[in-house]
């Protein structure tokens, strides 16, 4: 199994993924800056695998604090929390995490900052070890949607990249190529930053799985022609009326699944679901440097001048989506995610 993060003597490494699938590099984070950075530039990326490393984030970063006072324990943990919480605005595992992280320390204020510090190292390899069982079980769920020999297509990389274990939306096609259904994967390359060309092929290679890479404005063409059997995505926040968030160009491909009448489905683990949050108007979208637009691979392909607009992200509206896939079951329309 993939392992885009893992802890190790009381150390977080991770998969450098900016490298990938030309150079494969693990690295150490060993400060809260070098967490930060790492989430900010993509190096761990994917809902799920950024709510990890930022739990891991706290960890290290209160390391130092073992033997302070409870308040300024309490003082550095909320000032890290605020840190971590602000790398990325879109995905909700990455406050779910920090906020399970900081509810577990109020807790157990009575203790020592010691011992709390192991309490809270203790429970950021608990919500690894959750998510790779969640991913098995979305998998599990989802491979059952899949029928013998059909192609489907996905978007941006919801693999074990992007989570603790086997993936969210790829997890659900590697098991149903487990499970012998001789499936084959188109992959949409997810322009700006070539997620699916650089990533998910890169998946999908590790485990035998056919695939075929696609740029993303092929999708209407292919499902017009009928290569294309269905539509499994991840996603960063689902609110409580099944309105999803996920990468850039996600919406477009919803809209065309509907048009060709074609089956959409998001998988993700429940906590992505924000149901603080009545639709997808209120997601903050995150918007990202225009250069991730105009360069490609660091080479211009532009007008050096030229203005670009980069939202790292869009909404499906819940009308688009088939069922959404959990480790908890199917979940099918209407929504009501409270």
């Amino acid at each position: 199994m993939i392992q885009p993060i893992f802890w190790k003597n009381e150390r977080l490494f991770i998969i450098d993924q900016t490298l990938l699938p030309h150079q494969y590099r693990e690295i150490e984070l060993k400060s809260v800056a070098e967490v930060e950075d790492a989430i900010r530039r993509l190096a761990v990326r994917g809902a799920p695998a950024i709510g990890i490393a930022a739990a891991y984030g706290l960890v290290i970063g209160l390391r130092a604090c073992r033997d302070a006072s409870t308040e300024e324990f309490f003082q550095i943990l909320g000032e890290l929390h605020g840190r971590l919480f602000a790398t990325r605005p879109t995905a909700v595992n990455l406050g779910w995490a920090l906020d399970r992280m900081r509810d577990l320390a109020r807790q157990s204020r009575p203790r020592s900052s010691a011992e709390i510090w192991k309490i809270l190292a203790s429970e950021a390899q608990k919500i690894h070890a959750e998510d790779i069982e969640s991913c098995q079980q979305i998998a599990n769920h989802g491979a059952e949607l899949i029928q013998k020999g059909q192609s489907i297509l996905t978007h941006c990389n919801a693999g074990g990249l992007a989570t603790g274990g086997l993936g969210t939306a790829l997890g659900v096609l590697i098991q149903a190529h487990r499970d012998r259904k001789q499936i084959h994967v188109y992959v949409d390359e997810t322009r700006p930053l070539l997620q699916g060309a650089r990533l998910t092929t890169w998946e999908l290679r590790q485990e035998g799985v056919p695939y075929t890479l696609c740029s993303d404005n092929m999708a209407a063409h292919l499902m017009g022609l009928g290569k294309i059997d269905g539509v499994v995505v991840g996603a960063d926040r689902i609110t409580a009326n099944g309105d999803t968030a996920n990468k850039i160009g996600t919406r477009g491909l919803a809209i065309l699944a509907q048009y060709h009448h074609l089956p959409f489905y998001v998988a993700a683990p429940v906590s992505t679901i924000d149901s603080h949050l009545q639709s997808g108007d209120e997601i903050v979208i995150e918007y990202r440097a225009a250069d991730e637009v105009t360069r490609l691979a660091g080479k211009p392909i532009s007008p050096s001048d030229s203005p670009a607009i980069n939202p790292a992200f869009d909404i499906t509206p819940a009308a688009l989506i088939s069922a959404i896939i959990t480790e908890k079951g199917i979940l099918r329309p209407p929504f009501q995610l409270r």
